[in-house]
């Protein structure tokens, strides 16, 4: 249920996300989903990729500031309420989130979310039937 999210620290110049997504793609590697977060002087991308392990080999042959960290991929219906019934149960639960990140296809939604408890958020969630994705699963998205 783990999934691997790359978390890149990138100057606020031009180009610096061209760089990081010509690089991968140049060798095959798909984004899947994305979050790009900045401040004045630099901004940290967050990318689920289809090979992480190879996308953060070679983002660091390139320069880049790149480390990878552990987050989960929850499903949710894309409707009114969908996210707000899987947040109250992660609050209900003591389950802090640190950030997350969605995106929709069709009548659900996949939303990303990185917490200081990850087996206790799975756990949590699984005793709620909600559904989470394996790491295969997303990587092929």
């Amino acid at each position: 249920m783990y999934i691997k999210q790359l978390s890149i620290f990138l100057e606020n110049k031009s180009g610096r996300l061209t760089e990081v997504t010509e690089a991968l793609a140049g060798q095959d590697i798909n984004i899947n989903a994305l979050s790009i977060a900045d401040t004045t002087d630099f901004g940290i991308l967050r990318l689920i990729v289809n090979q992480p392990d190879k996308a953060v080999d070679i983002l660091k042959e390139r320069g880049f500031s790149v480390n990878l960290t552990t987050v989960i991929c929850l499903i949710v219906p894309h409707q009114p309420g969908g996210l707000a019934k899987a947040l109250r149960i992660l609050s209900d639960n003591g389950i802090g989130i640190e950030y997350l990140y969605a995106y929709e296809f069709g009548d659900r939604a996949s939303v990303i979310l990185r917490t200081e408890e990850p087996e206790k958020a799975i756990e949590t969630l699984q005793d709620h039937k909600m559904e989470l994705l394996k790491a295969s699963d997303v990587y092929e998205i």
